[in-house]
């Protein structure tokens, strides 16, 4: 049996509103966050991923309220990150309504926090978001990776990318999976809001190295995107932004599209 693919749009929301960025940076308006996830969950979206971007980054929590009152409008598997670094941070995350948790820097701060959720919740509402960026700069114990003649290793960052790790994304991703995470939510900045494509090259090398579903994320601009990463990567599922939020395509026509092209999608 061929598992379907997952077409996943994404929230990140600052201040209360669903927001737009370039490479993690000039942040733009893009709507209502409820609003926006009642029509994509009607719409055919096979899941939603809330992202508070600046909750780490601010040093506060997630906010409750708002993740409750989009649980209540729809009625697909809600993954909900940001500022959470404890058992208790996801546990206030599930009692809102969530169905899966993202963790990030807190994951990065203290990995055994991965295993600890896995104990609690069960594998499947763990999901270790990876932010990674491409850096020139070589050094051992790194995969590298070659691509225009340009040496390079990808870097994990934390705090809504705004700092570096000198973490290994390949090494960090296993290290997660081996923790007991039970999915990755990759993305590449530099790909972020570029609507120029997926970095497969991340993707790839990220699904190939774990055992666990893997979400792609940043550079998607047009149906043809996902087809180029699931094809070319075999990821789990694609996650975008830009090109529901704008309405330049909806879900469904999406999926409709991806189905045309042999993509096996849930309709």
């Amino acid at each position: 049996m061929t598992l379907t693919k997952r077409i996943i749009p994404c929230l990140d929301v600052k201040n209360g509103r669903v927001v737009k960025g370039l490479h993690f940076e000039s942040i733009k308006d893009a709507g209502d966050p409820v609003e926006l996830a009642e029509k994509y969950s009607n719409e055919g979206a096979d899941e939603l991923v809330f992202l508070d971007i600046t909750a780490s980054d601010e040093k506060r929590k997630t906010i409750k309220d708002l993740v409750r009152k989009i649980a209540s409008v729809i009625d697909i598997p809600f993954t909900v990150g940001g500022g959470v670094n404890s058992l208790d941070d996801a546990r206030n995350i599930l009692l809102n309504g969530a169905d899966k948790v993202g963790i990030n820097t807190g994951a990065i701060k203290n990995p055994q926090v991965i295993t600890q959720l896995m104990e609690l919740f069960g594998r499947q509402c763990v999901v270790v978001a990876i932010d990674a960026k491409r850096n020139y700069s070589l050094k051992e114990d790194v995969k590298i990776f070659s691509e225009d003649g340009k040496d390079f290793w990808y870097e994990v960052f934390i705090y809504g990318g705004k700092e570096g790790t000198g973490i290994d994304a390949i090494f960090w991703a296993k290290k997660a999976d081996e923790l007991g995470a039970g999915e990755i939510l990759l993305t590449s900045i530099d790909k972020d809001g570029t609507k120029d494509g997926y970095d497969i090259l991340l993707t790839k090398s990220i699904v190939e190295s774990v055992s666990i579903p893997v979400i792609a994320s940043g550079g998607c601009g047009k149906p043809d995107d996902m087809v180029d990463v699931f094809v070319k990567s075999n990821v789990d599922a694609a996650l975008a932004a830009s090109i529901f939020h704008y309405a330049t395509h909806g879900v469904n026509g999406v999926k409709l599209y991806l189905k045309e092209k042999k993509i096996p999608v849930r309709l």
